[in-house]
């Protein structure tokens, strides 16, 4: 097991929360118009009687073209082996501009040689983190870069991937797998589907925030119940931005 946890203190585990580019769909670049206008197409083919542009606040931010990265939590631990304790510690990276919040989650990246975990993360998360700093000219730190690497050379974690099991038939969502192993929702007060209203329409970046945090946190644990030999463990969280402590079991 001390092998494990030494291990388990190169884990970065990631969340990212994504809004529409545009709060409307007129403000976004015509270029851009015209090209959401082509993929709203593939998007609405059950009902192409909708209004051209229609669904953009609603679906713009899942694609990196035409989203941009709002917020990004992440945590690791660290192993109090004598007490029997491990300590998770999270941050929140959040900027009114998009290039600065990358930049500063660069800087993190780029200290040492992370393993990044996330849900769903190798489909979302970090396709669409790659995507947005280049598209804010960004060199992509050395966690990131996976253009030429073998697949066992790639630091990617993925819990939702790890619950699979070689069974690519089906996606489960974070909550369900929460549910499954009785750990508290990430989801009070808001979920995924609200974001881009709760940033654009209530202007409540804290509450995203907040919401961002507890899903790192849920991931975190998710890896932890997948590994059973840690149960005897105390989990203590740490939240960096208000240094804040939450004791948990």
């Amino acid at each position: 097991m001390a092998d494990f946890l030494d291990q388990l203190g190169d884990i970065l585990f990631l969340d990212i929360e994504t809004a529409s580019q545009t709060e409307k769909f007129e403000e976004l670049d015509p270029r851009l118009q015209e090209e959401w206008i082509k993929k709203e197409r593939l998007i609405r083919l059950e009902n192409p009687s909708e209004v051209p542009g229609s669904l953009y606040f609603d679906r713009a931010g899942i694609h990196a073209e035409f989203g941009q990265v709002i917020c990004v939590g992440v945590g690791f631990f660290q192993s109090k082996k004598k007490d029997k304790k491990l300590i998770f510690r999270s941050k929140i990276f959040a900027d009114a501009e998009e290039r600065e919040l990358l930049l500063a989650l660069k800087a993190l990246l780029d200290k040492k040689k992370w393993i990044l975990c996330a849900h769903n993360g190798k489909e979302f998360d970090f396709p669409y983190l790659c995507r947005r700093m280049l598209i804010q000219g960004i060199q992509l730190p050395e966690p990131l870069q996976i253009a030429g690497k073998k697949p066992w050379e790639v630091r990617h974690l993925d819990t939702m991937d790890m619950w699979k099991f070689g069974d690519y038939k089906h996606y489960t969502r974070l909550e369900l797998l929460a549910a499954v192993f009785g750990i508290p929702t990430s989801k009070d007060g808001i979920d995924g589907s609200q974001v881009n209203a709760t940033f654009y329409l209530d202007k409540d970046l804290e509450k995203i925030k907040l919401y961002c945090l507890r899903d790192v946190e849920v991931t975190a644990r998710i890896f932890m119940a997948m590994h059973p030999q840690l149960d005897e463990l105390e989990i203590e969280i740490v939240h960096a931005e208000d240094s804040k402590k939450d004791h948990k079991d």
